[in-house]
Order: C-alpha cells, then sequence, then structure tokens
C-alpha cells in the first residue's frame, strides 16, 4: 500500500513553502532585532571582562525581541512567528554539542563536566570556561533566548 505524503489535506505545497519562508523570515528578525541591542550596547564601549553589561546584554536580548515580536505579530497577524522558539531550541542543541565536543586545556575547564561545561561557557559572566573565545554566551544563550522572546512576544501579539 502506497502511503500519502506527510502534510495536512486541506494545505498545498506552495503554501507550505511560503508559512516556511515566514518561519525564517520570523527567525531571521528576531536575530536582527538582537544585532541592533549589541550594535548599541558596542556604541557604548563596555567592558569585556565586567558582568555588568553582559547582564544587561542578557535582558536586552530578552525584551527587544519580546517587544518586537508583539508589534510585528500585531501589525502582520502571521501565525507563523508563535515558532521561532523552535529555531532558538536547535540553536541551542547545536551550539551546545559544538560545546561539548571543544578540546579542553589547562585554564579552559579542564576538569568540567557537561553540565559544568555548558553553563561556565554560556551562562557564566564572571568565571567562564575559556571555550569559545568568550563568544559563548552571544552564541549559545542570547541568540536562542532572542528567538524564544520573539515567540514569545508574536503570541500575545496575536491574541485578541
Amino acid at each position: 500500500m502506497i502511503t500519502a505524503p506527510d502534510r495536512p489535506r486541506d494545505r498545498s505545497i506552495s503554501d507550505l513553502v511560503r508559512e516556511a519562508l515566514w518561519f525564517l523570515t520570523h527567525t531571521l528578525v528576531a536575530v536582527v532585532l538582537l544585532g541592533g541591542v549589541l550594535g548599541v550596547m558596542t556604541m557604548n564601549h563596555p567592558d569585556p571582562n565586567s558582568p555588568g553589561p553582559k547582564v544587561v546584554a542578557s535582558v536586552l536580548a530578552f525584551l527587544v525581541p519580546m517587544f518586537g515580536g508583539l508589534l510585528i505579530s500585531r501589525f502582520q497577524r502571521n501565525s507563523t512567528a508563535r515558532y521561532v522558539w523552535i529555531s532558538g531550541l536547535v540553536v541551542f542543541t547545536i551550539v551546545s554539542v559544538w560545546v561539548l565536543d571543544l578540546p579542553t586545556g589547562v585554564g579552559l575547564c579542564e576538569h568540567c563536566g557537561s553540565v559544568e561545561k555548558i553553563w561556565r561557557t554560556f551562562f557564566s559572566f564572571s568565571h567562564g570556561s575559556g571555550l569559545m573565545s568568550g563568544d559563548g554566551p552571544l552564541i549559545g544563550a542570547w541568540i536562542p533566548l532572542a528567538m524564544v522572546s520573539y515567540a514569545f512576544g508574536a503570541r500575545f501579539g496575536l491574541e485578541p
């Protein structure tokens, strides 16, 4: 017996492609909003070793994409924006696997377990792991956070 294609019966291939393109567009918008936050913060020349600017960047990486998702979905009324959190989860998972594969050495989280390696690379601002040249919070925490908060804001923007 031949099975039917794995897609809803009421949608054509062009509808599914359109939804996929909207999904990628909303994901890109979330990353661009994060880029705007980081651009503004970079113009202020923060101390790269201080945890204060990193905490502020974390808060803004959540709030700005959330309000952006709320406003965009309020005006556009596209329900695909609610699912951008999936992109954030995929990015976090891929980067986590990559970090776990990175070699460690003296001063680079030498005796860390898996959870500590991920925690110190992505979420510790004062005592990092030394892996990813200090870009762990950006790649592993702020980008996924921006995508999740964009979807969160879009969900509230679509409610009546």
